[in-house]
């Protein structure tokens, strides 16, 4: 292999990272719902499949094990959490407490608010509810931004699946161009042995010097050395298909994929030019330039709850409590009475009312006894109610609501900017595909040309090597020019179809080889 050639595995590999960058998908399903869809149920991981893997069946394997599309899964339901706690937040809140207390010495009579000097046992019992009526549809506003961050958080699933999809396959094809390239040299390894037979057949009879036999065993050795370095790129690449899949390292070696029929460049279908097209195509499809418009959206809504601060705040109350101290006593019938002496008695004559002596007037009171009031009887008694309106009108607090809307303001215009970069990307990124498609083509067919060339010169320096007209060392040189030739059109050839599906992403066809 020639080393002025620059391996197209270093290339491929910075060429996908920077691809990754612009988020490229496998799939683009409609978004026209008015609900949130239901969140994607954290994958289980599948099995892996035996037997050689094709590539759609690395893409779903990866897809479905993949920790980085996990993740977004696991953000997703946290997203989803949020909305629905938002939706829930319009019902009224209810709360119920209990408490027990003992008081030494002086002290206050929770429940009679009296002075007393005793050791008492209090407890006191409440329930209290609150209905927010109105708070300047920041409660709306709040259910509308949430779920419109819940919506986006959705598609940045799709986005790690479409990231992960386009790894999966530029490795893939990493590993297709490795497995064609060791058969090349393993090809060319074959033909350097039967040269060398054929040349000490010659040298046998005379034809040619030995140092054509020494020439071509150094061309051997070197088929051999371009073997290994074609096989340690091809394991290589391995490992990482292997790695994006999240396999363990065992698999590494008995890892295989199917080799599909790929057509070459001259017999794909001729670039559409039309970026225009492809860009609206894109933009309409691709997840991260919809979430970026639905987190503006989301800004907007943010900056509609900030502004409900300004608006009063009216809420609807209810309580009820009651309570019991020890210190709290009563009076109960003992069933018996006494005569209470009421006054004297009196006769009425023609002079006035004369006093009887020793007679009175008296009452009969029945008698009481005096005990602790009970537990059931006090919470009866005590027991309270309470309804009331609070209407709290926001006159002055430090100007928070005014910096939390300057605050959303400037939120809303970063949503936007950010939407726009990711616009620009996605229009870069497509004419950067289509320019680097195209290149790829023009390659390939310039070293099919070259290939031709080369192979009709290495032919006729062939024929002459075996009559002795030509050096080993010549003959050496026309063969490694063929040779970095056919490397270098392989290489075009993967290239252009990476790029191509590339282009296809943003087309909206899937990715099939």
């Amino acid at each position: 292999m020639n080393p002025s050639v620059t391996p197209w595995y270093s290339c491929g590999r910075l060429a996908a990272g920077a691809l990754l960058l612009a988020g490229l998908g496998l799939s683009t399903p409609t978004w026209a719902q008015n609900r949130p869809a239901a969140p994607p149920a954290a994958a289980v991981p599948q099995a892996a499949p035996t037997g050689p893997w094709t590539l759609q069946q690395a893409v779903d394997y990866a897809v479905q094990n993949n920790l980085q599309v996990r993740q977004s899964q696991l953000q997703a339901e946290l997203s989803e959490a949020t909305l629905r706690q938002s939706r829930l937040s319009q019902l009224p809140t209810a709360n119920a407490s209990a408490s027990q207390s003992w008081n030494y010495g002086t002290n206050v009579d929770p429940l009679t608010f009296q002075f007393q000097n005793q050791t008492t046992r209090a407890n006191n019992f409440s329930a209290t509810g609150q209905l927010n009526i109105f708070s300047g549809f920041q409660v709306r506003n709040s259910i509308k931004r949430n779920t419109l961050d819940y919506e986006a958080s959705l598609l940045d699933i799709e986005q790690a699946r479409n990231d992960l999809s386009l790894t999966v396959a530029s490795a893939y094809l990493q590993l297709l161009l490795g497995e064609e390239l060791v058969r090349s040299n393993q090809l060319r390894i074959n033909s350097a042995q039967q040269q060398i037979e054929r040349t000490q057949k010659l040298l046998r009879a005379g034809s040619v010097p030995e140092s054509n036999l020494a020439d071509a065993r150094a061309q051997l050795a070197t088929d051999e050395l371009n073997l290994v370095t074609a096989q340690n790129q091809r394991d290589l690449a391995r490992l990482q298909l292997v790695q994006a899949l999240n396999l363990e390292a065992a698999r590494a070696n008995d890892f295989a994929v199917v080799v599909p029929n790929l057509p070459d460049p001259d017999d794909q279908p001729v670039l559409d030019g039309d970026l225009a097209a492809t860009f609206e195509t894109a933009q309409s499809t691709q997840p991260q330039v919809r979430a970026a418009d639905l987190r503006v959206r989301s800004a907007q809504r943010s900056e509609e709850v900030s502004r409900g601060a300004y608006y009063p705040r009216l809420t609807f109350g209810a309580s009820i409590f009651s309570g019991y101290s020890s210190a709290r006593i009563a009076r109960k019938l003992t069933g018996d009475s006494t005569i209470v002496p009421a006054g004297f008695i009196y006769q009425l004559t023609p002079a006035g009312p004369i006093q009887i002596p020793n007679q009175f007037a008296g009452i009969l009171q029945p008698r009481f006894e005096t005990l602790s009031e009970g537990f059931g009887s006090q919470v009866k008694n005590n027991l309270g109610k309470q309804l009331s309106f609070n209407l709290n009108i926001p006159i002055l607090n430090g100007w928070q609501a005014r910096t939390n809307v300057q605050r959303s303001v400037i939120g809303v215009k970063q949503a936007e900017l950010r939407a726009a970069q990711t616009r620009l990307q996605l229009r870069q990124t497509i004419q950067q595909a289509y320019a680097d498609a195209l290149a790829a083509q023009r390659r390939y067919a310039a070293n099919k040309r070259q290939v031709e060339a080369l192979a009709t010169a290495y032919r006729n320096a062939e024929i002459r090597f075996n009559n002795g007209l030509m050096n080993g060392t010549d003959f050496n040189i026309a063969k490694n020019n063929l040779t970095a030739a056919e490397s270098g059109m392989i290489q075009a050839k993967y290239e252009f179809i990476f790029r191509r599906k590339v282009l296809d992403f943003y087309q909206g066809k899937p990715l099939t080889l």
